[in-house]
């Protein structure tokens, strides 16, 4: 492969696992399934309780409009509790409920038992180049996260 034809082959490698990875998730759902942005909310959310809705939309590179209707959704659901904010009694702060956790944990359970079986089945120095790759895409995830907060 020529260093020409590396960005489109990374893209493309990383978006069919993902892809495919969640297909085969989303099969054994019993709950409704959640949308793409809803539950990098609710990942969000679970890494930083009391995180704000104007400071989540900045972070998921959202208008703040689109995560207060995420937000709406995801507390109807019961999946947030929308709280003031004693600070600043206008803005709300966002945190996780039972079930969101439970969902998250379970979803990330299952996501690690997939891909363990298809890595075990992999050859050796396939596992071993996909682990020496990790902190070279974790780079790589940062450098573009860094570019985006550049004005």
């Amino acid at each position: 492969m020529g260093q020409d034809a590396l960005p489109e082959e990374l893209a493309g490698a990383l978006v069919g696992v993902h892809r495919l990875t969640r297909r085969r998730l989303r099969a054994g759902l019993t709950a409704p399934r959640l949308r793409g942005a809803e539950v990098e909310l609710l990942r969000l959310v679970e890494a930083r309780p009391g995180i704000g809705i104007s400071e989540a939309a900045k972070e998921l590179y959202l208008a703040g409009n689109s995560v207060s209707t995420l937000v709406n959704h995801l507390v109807r659901d019961g999946y947030l509790i929308r709280e003031t904010d004693p600070a600043d009694r206008r803005a709300a702060r966002l945190l996780p409920t039972d079930a969101a956790l439970k969902r998250l944990r379970d979803w990330q359970e299952r996501r690690a038992e997939l891909l363990d079986r298809h890595l075990a089945e992999l050859p050796e120095a396939d596992r071993e180049a996909l682990r020496a790759a990790v902190p070279a895409l974790r780079r790589l995830a940062e450098s573009l996260r860094q570019e985006g907060e550049t004005p």
